[in-house]
């Protein structure tokens, strides 16, 4: 995906978003690791469900692999998780910390992305990068209204920050995704659900 802003190149042009749900009772970090392998830059640890102790150890798994692949681990909303793991950046909600309070607490360098759905959200950003969305229908993003594919390049025109986008999206998406100036997208059940995930890794990032 081409950027329509400067950038940190940091920032990912990938992120698998995890949901232990997702995988067909596979192991999420062997699935993890499977996209990993096959070039998978990021991972948003996102499982919120999941009790403070069994969110930690899974952040550490995900850590390790992560490491070792030379790929960035984002927690979701949990600064705490975040810096006990050593995370690259955290992912917030709009319930969440405001992002000057959690990067504050976050050791200097720390990435901070900002989940939207509005385009008033994303013009008052203070974040490093912007997740929007949905785009599709998805059912993970249901709870945060209609899909805003025909709102994608407004989206991406107010952004002051590089875009990511998020929900439903497939790789059958990404010429779309391309057009419209996206920095880059967000999926969970494309890769989790895959019944091959390097495969559909690498069918993902062949648009870049």
């Amino acid at each position: 995906m081409a950027a329509t802003h400067s950038t940190n190149p940091r920032i990912p042009k990938l992120v698998l978003v995890t949901d232990r749900h997702a995988t067909g009772g596979r192991d999420l970090v062997w699935v993890v690791e499977q996209a990993l392998g096959a070039g998978l830059p990021a991972v948003q640890l996102r499982d919120k469900d999941l009790p403070g102790r069994e969110l930690f150890e899974l952040a550490e798994r995900l850590r390790g692999a992560t490491r070792r692949a030379g790929a960035l681990l984002f927690v979701n909303d949990r600064v705490d998780v975040a810096r006990a793991v050593g995370a690259d950046g955290v992912q917030l909600g709009a319930a969440t910390l405001p992002v000057d309070v959690a990067r504050a607490l976050l050791p200097p360098g720390t990435l901070v992305g900002e989940s939207t759905h509005t385009l008033d959200e994303i013009r008052d950003t203070h974040a490093d990068f912007v997740v929007f969305g949905p785009v599709y229908d998805t059912p993970s993003k249901r709870a945060y209204g209609p899909p805003q594919r025909d709102r994608l390049r407004d989206a991406v025109a107010a952004s002051p920050v590089p875009l990511v986008a998020i929900g439903g999206i497939e790789p059958a998406h990404l010429a779309t995704m391309q057009a419209a100036g996206v920095h880059g997208v967000a999926v969970i059940r494309a890769i989790l659900a895959a019944s091959d995930p390097a495969v559909a890794t690498r069918a993902l990032l062949a648009m870049h």
